[in-house]
């Protein structure tokens, strides 16, 4: 859901900030205010082109910001891109220098507008003039009819990662016959150099203590002899003084016992001297200085270390670079008979994508015709007459598969009778755009609550924003639009622009955007009406400026009628 949009010093707006709620959102005011300025600062905070024309004039920057609840998917998205996901809220921002140049934000971190965009499917979605088509594209019809019907893809989806899994592997396989030969003779060469080596799993490490060892040999006997005798075998040892102390406390505690624990402790330390003592006369002792072991030391690690910047950072690994290499020689010199196995393989798992393909193609060719007779309904009571219906073409290609099946979804209209079935994007009108949407949604809203609570449903957008809704319809078309939209917003948080009082009464949230002149500047901003000041609006947009007893009852009554629908 979008809690918050803010814009500074962007186009004529100075400083406007709406903090939205659930429901339906409606923004209203006077032509040419600039409600559509909000919208358009959203799309660009959702990705859109950003230009230098939409800063304020006399301002060094413009700043649109906005706070959306977070989902899931969008925390996986922002951290595959190294971007905290916050504490369940995603915050955008975007500035716009008058240069021309921009930076965008996520949650406070640098950010591009390529991340902008994968985040706006899961976050909003804008239905306006300019905005509609580029919205609604197949994947977005895809899943609306999914959700209209509770289909899940998760079967589709992993008969496909399987299938895919063991097609790749085949074509890896069956690749050109010289480049694989060559291939071989390479694996062959370095499985045997590293075979030969016979590495074991950290032994640098240990060879290089050792060549310090001997490296250091006199140096390290002296040292550890030296411990010995201070510790144990001179005239003045450590462990002889101790000894003598402790037989003095002992005597001690024989007639105060507070000195036995004093006694115990210090045969305790003598007995730790002595345990040095032995440790380090046995190092000095051990300590041999040869240099053919050293030479023989320094040829080993100059193996491992060469070995090491060929096939690995690592002794680890360099030994699983050469189990690697093994298991692909056995793969080429049993070839034919893994070419058998996973042709099997693959052909079991076309057959099984087949089956899950053909399954899924069948619920959603049912659920269709379902969706496009609730469509065409919705949407002939929005002021048209058409004909709509939901096409659904099975691609069974294989170049045409994919995770979500083989099917192509088109939503197709005639606006008038007579007229052939066409594609949404050959409709003229973008007022006519948008309330086709407007009833398609309402209809899949309504098919996934009979869908059942026991069906898994396919996410859409949170927040749908409909811009230009209400170009073209009055009176009776435009009521049935607010109710539509009521009907929406109880599902999804939806924002709507409108000029039509019709649609303004069934607001959950009613905003109004004023422009006013300051100081020779015109300024636009952006306030959340209280009830009262609603009927005030609403008998605004009934009668235009000047409001009459007539249009306030009139409005009041209004508001009251939606109230209860």
């Amino acid at each position: 859901m979008l809690l918050e949009l803010r814009a500074e010093n962007y186009a004529v707006i100075d400083h406007a900030t709406a903090a939205l709620g659930p429901g339906l959102n409606l923004l209203t005011g006077e032509t040419g205010a600039g409600k559509s300025i909000l919208v358009d600062a959203l799309a660009l905070l959702l990705g859109g082109k950003a230009s230098s024309e939409v800063v304020r004039h006399g301002a060094e920057r413009a700043v649109v910001s906005c706070v959306f609840e977070a989902t899931d998917e969008a925390a996986r998205i922002l951290e595959a891109h190294g971007i905290d996901a916050g504490d369940g809220e995603i915050l955008l921002r975007r500035e716009i220098a008058a240069s021309g140049k921009g930076r965008v934000f996520v949650n406070s971190q640098p950010a591009t507008a390529a991340v902008l965009k994968l985040l706006a499917p899961e976050l909003a979605l804008i239905h306006a003039q300019s905005e509609t088509l580029a919205g609604f594209d197949p994947t977005q019809q895809r899943l609306l009819l999914d959700r209209f019907a509770g289909i899940s893809i998760e079967v589709v989806h992993a008969a496909y990662v399987a299938w895919r899994a063991r097609a790749d592997k085949l074509q890896s396989l069956e690749s050109d016959e010289q480049e694989r030969l060559r291939m071989a003779d390479l694996w062959r060469f370095q499985s045997r150099e590293i075979e030969s080596a016979a590495l074991r799993d950290g032994e640098d490490g240990q060879l290089e203590t050792e060549k310090r060892v001997l490296n250091n040999a006199e140096k390290l006997y002296a040292a550890a002899m030296s411990a010995y005798e201070q510790l144990y075998d001179g005239n003045n040892a450590a462990e002889a003084s101790l000894r003598v102390a402790e037989r003095h406390l002992e005597e001690l505690a024989r007639y105060e016992p507070r000195f036995g624990d004093a006694a115990q402790q210090l045969a305790s330390a003598r007995a730790t001297v002595e345990d040095v003592a032995e440790t380090v006369r046995g190092f000095g002792e051990g300590i041999q200085g040869s240099p053919e072991r050293l030479a023989e030391i320094e040829d080993r690690l100059a193996l491992v270390d060469r070995l090491k910047r060929k096939y690995g950072a690592s002794v680890a690994e360099v030994i699983a670079y050469g189990q690697e290499v093994a298991a692909r020689l056995n793969e080429i010199e049993n070839r034919d008979a893994v070419l058998a196995d996973l042709r099997k393989q693959l052909a079991d798992a076309a057959a099984e994508y087949r089956s899950e393909a053909e399954v899924l193609t069948a619920a959603r060719t049912a659920a269709a015709k379902k969706l496009a007779g609730m469509a065409e309904q919705q949407i002939n009571d929005l002021a048209m007459k058409a004909r709509f219906a939901v096409e659904v073409q099975a691609q069974r290609d294989e170049a045409d598969w994919s995770a979500h099946g083989w099917d192509a979804i088109a939503c197709r209209i005639a606006t008038n009778p007579g007229e052939p079935l066409k594609a949404l994007d050959q409709i003229a009108s973008g007022g006519e755009m948008s309330r086709v949407l407007l009833a398609l949604k309402v209809s899949v809203e309504e098919g996934a609550a009979r869908a059942g609570k026991g069906k898994r449903k396919t996410l859409l957008p949170r927040t749908l924003v409909f811009d230009e809704i209400d170009i073209g319809i009055g009176g009776r078309a435009a009521e049935a639009v607010g109710q539509k939209l009521k009907v929406l917003s109880r599902s999804q948080q939806v924002l709507c622009v409108t000029h039509l009082p019709q649609i303004a009464a069934f607001a959950t949230q009613h905003f109004v955007v004023e422009k006013r002149e300051e100081k020779g500047r015109t300024r636009t901003a952006v306030r959340s009406l209280e009830p009262s000041e609603r009927v005030e609006e609403v008998a605004r947009m009934l009668s235009g400026a000047k409001k009459s007893e007539t249009s306030l009852r009139h409005a009041e009554q209004m508001l009251a009628e939606a109230a209860g629908v």
